[in-house]
């Protein structure tokens, strides 16, 4: 990050409002001072949801950019440098340009109170609206109904991944609670994809959808995708269509996927399949099952395998878990470094039976780690201390067949892996 970004933040930091009322009234008042960027922005998609907004943001992008369309992208959190949250019209936004975009908004802002997802927020709207491209995809920081992104009044559609407990000093204890404060992303009038739920969670964003008038298009019910030999078959009131697999690893990659299709189709009814097809194969999305093969896995031995994933709730941990099973030709040592206030016992309990060993970890500088000490109680006992990655990676038992290794349990750790492979 340059020094001006830096010095941005750090001042933004000063102006966080001590209490969060969870209301968009300051970015409205913001984005007011700054003639209104949100109204003047390409087509959006907005997409919520516990765990896959990112890779199906990837993939939106990915089947985007392949039919020709120029598309900005704002995500987070960002994993190595600040400017990953920010592509404009294909491009990530250069130091400059975020440097004199942020300075600029913090300027109008006047030192008035503002949280600093709310002005990267304001700034991203900014930069987007003054650029041409096609289409916008905004994915949401927290929750969905107060979150800052939310500012967007008619998206073209929305989108809605899986649902599980996360954020609960936020968003609530239960899952009807947290599949409400994501509902509320839905417009009157505005298509809106869903994939897998809980049933819990798919009652309230129905209910939610037919008071305010929303359309929703149910996996099972309005679309299907279903793995095959050579790919995978998608299925929607058009027809049916065969396309390549993912490019993203894991199962669950492919209820991201079919929300990507279904929710591009419905802003965009005229993408081709062919741009579909070939997007699915390009999408890119650092620390979900991404293997590994620089620095780090130079530590062990070769044809040995090294993954990294940046999930850590107990929603993650199922799906992951399913990925271990999936992988049961070949040992597995799990690395685990976690962010304080997660359920690390949920997150860990589905995937310990699939462990050769468990590693615990906390890396120097990884934001708000949770202590080795803790992980290790979490896990019963049964891990042990890394207590850094490239101290477990050594630390390993290299005397059996090739084997597997996965980091996983915090994207703040997924970032300190990145900066040292």
């Amino acid at each position: 990050m340059s020094k001006r970004i830096e010095g941005v933040v750090a001042r933004l930091h000063d102006l966080h409002p001590r209490l969060i009322d969870l209301s968009l009234d300051r970015l409205h008042e913001l984005l007011e001072k700054l003639d209104h960027p949100e109204r003047r922005l390409p087509q959006v998609i907005h997409v919520a949801g516990t765990n896959g907004k990112g890779s199906t943001c990837a993939f939106l992008r990915a089947m985007a950019e392949a039919s020709g369309l120029r598309t900005h992208v704002f995500i987070s959190p960002h994993l190595v440098r600040f400017n990953e949250r920010i592509r404009i019209a294909g491009a990530l936004v250069t130091d400059s340009a975020l440097a004199d975009a942020l300075e600029h908004v913090e300027n109008i802002n006047a030192g008035a109170p503002i949280t600093v997802f709310e002005m990267i927020t304001a700034v991203a709207l900014h930069l987007f609206a003054e650029t041409p491209s096609d289409l916008c995809i905004l994915e949401v920081g927290l929750g969905g109904r107060f979150d800052a992104t939310n500012v967007i009044a008619s998206p073209a559609a929305c989108a809605i991944t899986s649902i599980s407990m996360d954020h609960r000093e936020f968003l609530g204890d239960n899952i009807a609670a947290i599949a409400y404060e994501k509902a509320g992303i839905l417009k009157p009038n505005i298509p809106c994809t869903v994939g897998v739920q809980e049933k819990m969670a798919r009652d309230v964003i129905l209910s939610h959808a037919e008071k305010i008038g929303a359309s929703v298009l149910l996996r099972d019910r309005d679309w299907s995708i279903t793995p095959t030999s050579t790919g995978l078959r998608y299925t929607d009131n058009t027809g049916t269509f065969e396309l390549p697999s993912p490019s993203l690893l894991g199962a669950y990659q492919l209820d991201n996927a079919g929300i990507a299709i279904t929710a591009l189709r419905a802003a965009r009814d005229k993408i081709p399949m062919s741009a579909i097809a070939t997007g699915l194969t390009q999408a890119e999305w650092p620390a979900r099952l991404q293997c590994l093969t620089g620095k780090l896995k130079s530590l062990l031995p070769d044809h040995w395998e090294l993954y990294l994933d940046g999930g850590h709730n107990p929603g993650a941990g199922i799906v992951l878990a399913e990925q271990l099973r999936a992988w049961s030709d070949r040992p597995l040592h799990l690395i685990v470094g976690m962010k304080q206030a997660k359920d690390s016992v949920e997150f860990l309990r589905p995937m310990l039976p699939y462990a050769t060993t468990l590693w615990a970890i906390a890396e120097p500088g990884q934001h708000l780690a949770l202590p080795v000490e803790a992980i290790i109680a979490a896990s019963g006992n049964i891990a042990r201390p890394g207590p850094t990655a490239q101290a477990a990676l050594r630390a390993i038992p290299k005397d059996g067949p090739p084997a597997r290794v996965l980091i996983c349990g915090s994207l703040y750790l997924a970032g300190e892996i990145l900066k040292q492979n």
